[in-house]
């Protein structure tokens, strides 16, 4: 079992979480490596929480079904349920995100592509489409007259 953590300093915002629907599913990027041979896939890979596949010699279904191309192995990986929120904290505090079973396979590091949802510590003004892609996020919430921002992201990947 691994979870996805995530350390940031958020100023005016808290309840930072992906925008994950089943209308809208939120897609996970990661780089993965074969716990079998340690190749590292070359591509980036996405994982949907709602989408099945499903494994050969009808070992079931995860939501990320891999071969490795160098060693041939198939290895897969499911995530276990919704994501959690970040909550706002100072100073800022390493607090779980996701957690995922894998098989076979490591997910080596995170890319946050996609949209996330936030809201104002004290006005509850809704932010929606974040994009963290670029490492930092910064917006201004009428509500509280004030700048609001996401920066100094870290992310990690450890055993849970």
């Amino acid at each position: 079992m691994f979870a996805l953590t995530l350390t940031a300093e958020l100023a005016g915002v808290t309840n930072l979480r992906p925008d994950d629907t089943e209308g809208s599913p939120f897609w996970y990027t990661f780089k993965v490596q074969c716990t079998f041979c340690r190749e590292t896939h070359p591509n980036n890979v996405s994982v949907s929480r709602f989408e099945m596949n499903e494994m050969s010699g009808s070992r079931g279904e995860a939501n990320f079904v891999w071969k490795c191309k160098n060693c041939k192995r198939e290895s897969s990986a499911t995530i276990m349920a919704a994501p959690k929120a970040y909550e706002h904290t100072e100073p800022p505090k390493a607090q779980k995100i996701l957690e995922f079973d894998c098989r076979g396979l490591e997910f080596t590091e995170f890319i946050p592509d996609g949209e996330w949802l936030a809201e104002g510590v004290d006005s509850n003004t809704k932010f929606t489409a974040i994009d963290l892609s670029e490492g930092e996020w910064f917006e201004y919430d009428e509500k509280a007259n004030d700048e609001v921002s996401i920066k100094e992201l870290k992310w990690d990947i450890n055993r849970a």
